[in-house]
């Protein structure tokens, strides 16, 4: 068979086949990018450490090193405080749980209870980064009550609770390239409550070894970027139907992409 020497004939495509050539180009390039990005994830690292510190009441300062560099980070105290206030009542006292950090720029998760600053009583699961309400006042209640014969003072968060989170940020000097850096870590310290009057206790404590990345109260291991709310797509960048296959764009997003096509598989089944 001869094969012709002339020029071949361009084959002329619709325009929206165009339009759906492009966009899978434009994703298979994406899924370069993302191949080569997996080659070399940069892999959070949580360090937890299991504990049983008790903070005892009018004891000494119950002290927290969340890296375990020598140098405490946060000190807790339980103080019971009798009051004289004759002769206008009797049979008075005071009772506090406070946590204070121990440099200007470590920081507290803070909440207001009945106008007070208080440290914040959080539940797991809760998100701890750069946007959380830190602060660095010192002496932070967690926890108030004040009794005599007249009336009840009583706030903070913690005095309801039976355990509960502690969010907190703190810095770790960092070699770079440029020096010697201060970086911000962020971290939790989990609290057993029996009430005060009692000596409460510290469980457990952890932080992100990654500077400036979230934890999540109660995370004590693995990788957390997929949690991360900055990996989340963008549900208009996601297929119209459920019951569209995969496209590139969401393989090029790997395991999270593979999780929301699955969902909405399920979800097409289920119609």
């Amino acid at each position: 068979m001869k094969r012709s020497s002339g020029p071949r004939k361009t084959a002329n495509f619709s325009r929206s086949i165009h339009q759906q050539l492009n966009m899978y180009a434009l994703a298979a390039g994406a899924a370069g990018v993302g191949v080569l990005a997996l080659a070399q994830p940069a892999e959070a690292k949580i360090v937890y450490t299991a504990a049983h510190i008790p903070i005892v009441v009018n004891g000494p300062d119950a002290l927290v090193d969340l890296n375990h560099d020598g140098v405490s980070d946060f000190k807790f105290r339980n103080a019971y405080q009798p009051q004289n206030c004759r002769p206008s009542c009797t049979q008075s006292h005071s009772e506090s749980l406070t946590v204070t950090p121990l440099r200007q720029t470590n920081g507290v998760w803070g909440v207001v209870s009945q106008k007070h600053l208080c440290a914040a009583a959080l539940a797991k699961g809760r998100r701890v980064g750069p946007f959380s309400p830190f602060t660095s006042e010192e002496g932070l209640k967690m926890a108030f009550f004040s009794v005599n014969s007249i009336t009840n003072n009583f706030y903070c968060p913690w005095l309801k609770v039976k355990g509960a989170y502690l969010a907190v940020k703190f810095v770790i000097k960092e070699k770079e390239d440029s020096g010697w850096k201060q970086m911000t870590h962020f971290g939790w310290v989990r609290i057993r409550m029996r009430g005060l009057g009692h000596n409460e206790t510290i469980t457990g404590y952890a932080y992100e070894t990654i500077p400036n990345k979230a934890i999540f109260t109660g995370e004590t291991t693995g990788l957390n970027e997929i949690n991360d709310s900055s990996l989340r797509p963008n549900p208009e960048s996601l297929p119209s139907s459920p019951s569209e296959p995969a496209t590139l764009g969401l393989l090029a997003m790997g395991a999270p992409g593979l999780s929301i096509w699955r969902r909405k598989e399920s979800l097409a089944a289920t119609q």
